[in-house]
């Protein structure tokens, strides 16, 4: 019984036809969604983006609101562009790697807390998406720290 101690070596993801899609690894189930994702039923389009703004709040409370840890990962994630006062003036836009980041207090964006969400799921324009990089709680912690630098830039 030679194959008990010698046995045949399989790539990993090689062709197998055990398999209904001939590989060793199985696809996921139709309709199936990463333990502890929440999906976002609001779609990334223009459409989507002013839905969000009239209808999205958060589902945070004031008790679960914590501006230091919206702060945290705010600097982490979103203060080398948009700066850490929110004013648009990040390291990366001071050292003219990227150009024309808004300040939240401008009249034109008239931010709110449902853009800014779909914003941070999405992206826009030349800003990515960050739904990998946060989850759902995280974005709603950010979202309601750049609502307090929006209120601090309006005073």
């Amino acid at each position: 019984m030679p194959n008990m101690y010698e046995s045949a070596g399989y790539e990993t993801y090689g062709e197998n036809q055990l398999y209904e899609n001939g590989m060793e690894a199985r696809t996921p189930a139709e309709g199936s969604i990463p333990r502890g994702f929440v999906p976002f039923d609001i779609e990334n389009s223009t459409d989507g983006y002013n839905l969000a703004k009239e209808t999205l709040k958060s589902p945070l409370d004031s008790t679960q609101v914590d501006l230091e840890r919206g702060k945290e990962l705010y600097d982490i994630y979103c203060g080398i562009c948009h700066g850490n006062k929110g004013n648009g003036q990040g390291k990366l836009v001071k050292r003219e790697k990227i150009l024309g980041i808004p300040s939240y207090d401008d009249a034109g964006r008239a931010i709110n807390e449902g853009s800014i969400y779909h914003t941070i799921y999405y992206g826009k324009n030349s800003m990515g998406s960050y739904a990998n990089q946060l989850n759902e709680e995280e974005r709603w912690q950010v979202v309601s720290y750049v609502l307090k630098l929006k209120a601090d830039l309006e005073k």
